[in-house]
């Protein structure tokens, strides 16, 4: 019974195994871990950071090519100056919502791993993705999210170092805002090389792409899904038949031993004594006593 139920639970697992291995393969990079990650990798890296000062914060060696930037400052010298830091500028008349007396902002150059935590369909990526996101600042970095009332100009976004060329309507650049929930929104550009936004997040260039042909891609999603299928289908069956043969090899042996356990019985009898689960033949320990075979004695 045990040796079945163990059977069971290792089939159990082996299927739980593939279904997560099915369900990540889809997953692909999670943009809003990356965010969380920065937030509280920015929190534990600074310390007494000083208003008004941008710090670039080293990542880790596995992140190599993105960048990380912070920067504090009060709330009222925000609205009135703004701020000019990385990519981004923000203009004076900002209110941020709720109010706090000072705020954080953390801003994200995703550099040539953009295009695998933000995708477009049909679209390319000609720009790293670049992004910023405002905090309450008690200390370094609150938990708490802030939002903007715009009283004056849009916030304006820069990309550096690219060159875009301007074409047909159907491949010029467009710029793309990316949400925490994965939506995207495509709008024109408004300068060369510049986007304009009335809120914070992730911001790139596009340009459209051929879409590939709908029968090719239904073929692919096809081979895809009977790949995994006969994958999974082949693993299990293998489990299953080891399974099987351990348990045929066991029944086959305990057969044996009761085969010849009955043959012995009808033969001397003989004391027995069990070792473990198996029960073993005993002779008594008596010494065969010595006979005289010629009754004549020199």
């Amino acid at each position: 019974m045990g040796f079945f139920f163990k059977s069971w639970y290792v089939i159990w697992v082996v299927s739980l195994s593939l279904s997560f291995f099915v369900k990540a393969s889809s997953w692909g990079y999670d943009a809003k871990a990356l965010t969380s990650f920065f937030h509280d990798y920015a929190n534990k890296s600074v310390v007494n950071p000083q208003t008004g000062t941008l710090y670039n914060i080293p990542l880790p060696s596995n992140f190599t090519g993105m960048e990380l930037r912070f920067v504090r400052l009060r709330s009222g010298s925000f609205r009135k100056r703004g701020a000019n830091f990385s990519s981004f500028y923000l203009p004076p008349k900002l209110v941020p919502e709720p109010y706090v007396k000072r705020l954080a902002i953390v801003y994200e150059n995703l550099g040539n791993w953009s295009s695998l935590y933000y995708k477009v369909p049909n679209h390319s990526l000609v720009a790293p993705v670049i992004g910023f996101t405002v905090y309450d600042s008690p200390r370094v970095l609150g938990t708490k999210k802030l939002n903007f009332s715009i009283r004056g100009e849009p916030i304006s976004i820069w990309f550096d170092h690219i060159e875009l060329q301007h074409g047909k309507n159907d491949t010029t650049p467009k710029c793309v805002k990316f949400g925490d929930d994965g939506s995207y929104v495509i709008k024109k550009m408004s300068k060369t090389n510049g986007c304009v936004t009335t809120s914070q997040g992730h911001f790139s260039i596009v340009v459209p792409t051929s879409p590939s042909p709908p029968v090719l891609r239904m073929k692919r999603k096809r081979c895809l899904k009977w790949w995994l299928i006969g994958f999974g289908g082949g693993f299990i069956g293998a489990v299953l038949l080891v399974l099987a043969t351990t348990a045929i090899v066991k029944i086959v042996k305990r057969r044996r031993l009761r085969a010849m356990e009955k043959q012995s019985e009808k033969g001397v009898s003989f004391d027995t004594f069990w070792v473990g689960r198996s029960k073993m033949p005993s002779a008594s320990m008596i010494r065969t006593q010595p006979t005289i075979e010629h009754d004549y004695i020199p």
